[in-house]
């Protein structure tokens, strides 16, 4: 029967659950610290392959994570933000990364864990700007990772001493494949390579495994470690798919080449060389093992990054882009905002298809449905994106007047984007809540919200159109008035149902509030170039 006060079973996972939690909170701290410049390391990843690298490296650095880094990066992927062949190179990068945190806690530091919580705590407590408090965090954070390793080590000598415990890890040093699958699915459960090797260290101290045994405890996490980007590539587009399967092949042929028993023995034999002590041995190995893959697969970046794409195309159904822009083509500059505004059109038909579907979340509750908006909305992202880029180009090329007419255009289209992220995030969100509560509107309050509905649709259409034809914004701005009229008179005829009582519209009042405000606001969205050129 396990002693919950004084069990050793008891200090081992509470140390891992505070070394885990200790990451976390180093995790965030750090990401918050540096998270401007992660967004500038992010978006110079095209400019060289050595500086993917580097990227790669400090990012997981940041993160304390090469699996968090890899499944960033793959929903950059799934938005279309980056291509595989700009984060090979950071895929190489993570893993040199991911040593930085093996490499401090493989020095004995959990003597002055305590010390170094007490003062940054104490910092917290009396810090008022928020990057002291980060900076203390970021202390409070690897003095519970470091505390927490220390009680991995004092449970791991306990354990090492009991006999049942000796006769099952022989049997893993006479099958160290079998090491190598405990490793594996460890790091797979806590998604963390430094938890896992730091567990290793902990079993090395103690005497329990010897350094050969702990280097297949290094080899199952560094394929672990993927799991973390193959979960969060489940449903996303070819490119999510295609950093992520990268990220586990580049670990997978690493180690299996670090498997093959002749590299093996000679790798042992360097580490055992260097007379370091057990956890630094072990934390040498970490490091030696990914820059050695590194110094490998760096001239194979290209070639691999082709064979991934043909290995995981570009679906049919996923190949949506940019049909007039190119940013090379069009040297005269009306003629670029031309087809920039047959792309900006071309979004806002989207944008109104989405508000057209808006009401069908409510009636149904699709999963289908509700990815088909999401979907859409990640296209109008996309086309935002592009189109905003491409007008900037020109924009710093053309006359006053000209930039002027851009500006205006680029307005128009960030008002497009709002819109159909407030449909992505907000109504879909009213609608899931609906629909999993089970609740159901009054039939005066649905027959309200479709004619807010249909006054929305009217006033977008309008309001799309009169982009291009100016003598209709007088009309567009009367029509808003009129919606903005509406809205304020369905929303005291919900009052009224609500102060007789009605059931239903108790039950649904947020709900059908805040759908009212919504549809406002898009309309208020969509129309707002009409009051700029009226």
């Amino acid at each position: 029967m396990i002693d919950f006060q004084n069990s050793h079973f008891v200090i081992l996972f509470a140390g891992i659950a505070i070394f885990m939690y200790g990451m976390h909170i180093a995790n965030q701290s750090l990401e918050k610290f540096m998270a401007n410049r992660i967004s500038h390391l992010l978006n110079r990843l095209s400019e060289s392959q050595f500086l993917a690298i580097g990227v790669g490296v400090i990012l997981t650095t940041i993160l304390q994570s090469s699996g968090a880094v890899t499944s960033m990066l793959v929903g950059l992927g799934s938005a279309r933000v980056i291509t595989i062949q700009q984060v090979m190179g950071v895929i190489i990068g993570t893993a040199i990364g991911s040593t930085f945190t093996v490499q401090i806690i493989s020095f004995n530091l959990s003597q002055y864990s305590m010390p170094v919580f007490i003062l940054s705590y104490g910092i917290l407590f009396f810090a008022n700007k928020p990057g002291i408090k980060n900076l203390a965090n970021i202390g409070i954070g690897f003095s519970l990772l470091f505390f927490g390793l220390g009680m991995i080590s004092d449970s791991a000598h306990y354990y090492s001493g009991i006999q049942q415990v000796k006769e099952f890890l022989a049997i893993l040093k006479e099958n160290p494949m079998y090491t190598l699958m405990i490793s594996m699915c460890f790091c797979a459960v806590v998604h963390s390579s430094a938890v896992t090797i730091g567990v290793a260290m902990g079993l090395a101290q103690a005497g329990a495994i010897s350094l050969s045994d702990a280097l297949y405890w290094v080899y199952g996490a560094n394929i672990g470690t993927t799991s973390v980007a193959l979960i969060a590539s489940v449903g996303s587009n070819n490119i999510g798919k295609q950093v992520a399967w990268s990220h586990f092949f580049y670990k997978t042929v690493s180690v299996a080449f670090f498997l093959i028993s002749p590299v093996h023995d000679l790798f042992l034999r360097l580490i055992e060389f260097m007379n370091l002590s057990i956890s630094r041995s072990i934390a040498s190995g970490h490091l030696i093992l990914n820059m050695i893959s590194a110094m490998i697969f760096f001239p194979f970046i290209k070639p691999g990054a082709r064979f991934i794409e043909k290995l995981f195309p570009k679906n049919p159904k996923e190949d949506f882009s940019a049909e007039y822009l190119t940013l090379d083509t069009y040297q005269s500059s009306a003629l670029a905002i031309s087809y920039a505004n047959r792309e900006i059109l071309r979004t806002a038909d989207i944008v109104l298809s989405m508000i057209h579907d808006s009401i069908r979340l409510f009636e149904s509750g699709d999963p289908i449905l509700i990815e088909s908006v999401k979907d859409r909305d990640n296209k109008v992202d996309f086309l935002y994106r592009e189109t905003k880029m491409f007008l900037l180009d020109h924009a710093n090329k053309s006359a006053v007047n000209v930039h002027q007419n851009i500006m205006s255009m680029i307005m128009f289209l960030s008002d497009l984007e709002r819109a159909a992220d407030s449909i992505d995030i907000n109504i879909i969100t009213l609608a899931v809540k609906k629909n999993a509560l089970k609740l159901e509107f009054s039939q005066e309050g649905w027959d309200e919200i479709r004619k807010m509905h249909s006054y929305l649709i009217k006033v977008c259409q309008l309001a799309i159109a009169s982009f291009s034809n100016r003598e209709l914004c007088e009309e567009v701005i009367q029509l808003k008035r009129e919606l903005a009229r509406t809205e304020i008179h369905l929303r005291e005829s919900h009052i009224g149902r609500l102060n007789k009582g009605m059931r239903e519209s108790i039950n649904t009042s947020s709900i059908h509030l805040d759908l009212l405000s919504e549809y406002k606001r898009i309309a208020g969205l969509i129309c707002a170039h009409a009051y700029q050129k009226y």
